[in-house]
């Protein structure tokens, strides 16, 4: 086996997509892709004024990167997006397009007082452990890629895969 086929073997790993069509997983990245894009341009655009008595916020193409570098639950997606058709993937790519709808709506109004910001955050850490824990039954990889948010240790612990990972 040569270095290219080790390789493509490896991504085809990362992402789940063992048997898929190329055109499968590449509607899959492309939808993520446009969502990360997406939530960092709206990230981006809307001005951040700080709290009083706080220092400024970070510079313009820092508030883009920062969504995208919490879009783990993106490439998580893409594993349940590879994953075989079922009643089960489908919930979770349903939660996960929930989530990530509702991290738009969260940025783009960029609430200002501490209860819409407690809203925004519970909403949100909500919507996260279902789509956690609706994920763990599809790919137990795809949970254990949301566990920098806290929640897919719980949710593994809960679910029963349909297959293990």
């Amino acid at each position: 086996m040569d270095l290219a086929e080790r390789a493509q073997d490896k991504l085809e790993e990362a992402l789940n997509a063992e048997g898929r069509s190329r055109g499968h997983v590449a509607a899959g990245l492309l939808i993520c892709l446009g969502c990360i894009a997406a939530t960092a341009a709206i990230a981006a655009a809307k001005p951040q004024p700080p709290a009083p008595g706080a220092k400024p916020s970070r510079h313009p193409a820092m508030r883009a990167v920062w969504p995208a570098l919490f879009s783990v639950t993106t490439l998580a997606a893409m594993r349940v997006w590879n994953a075989p058709d079922s009643a089960e993937r489908t919930r979770a790519l349903g939660l996960w397009a929930g989530l990530q709808g509702l991290s738009m709506l969260w940025m783009a109004w960029a609430p200002r007082d501490r209860t819409t910001q407690v809203v925004a955050a519970v909403s949100t850490a909500g919507l996260t452990a279902a789509y956690a824990h609706q994920a763990a039954y599809v790919d137990r990889k795809a949970a254990g890629l949301i566990a920098p948010t806290g929640f897919a240790g719980l949710s593994a612990l809960i679910a029963k895969p349909v297959h293990a990972a």
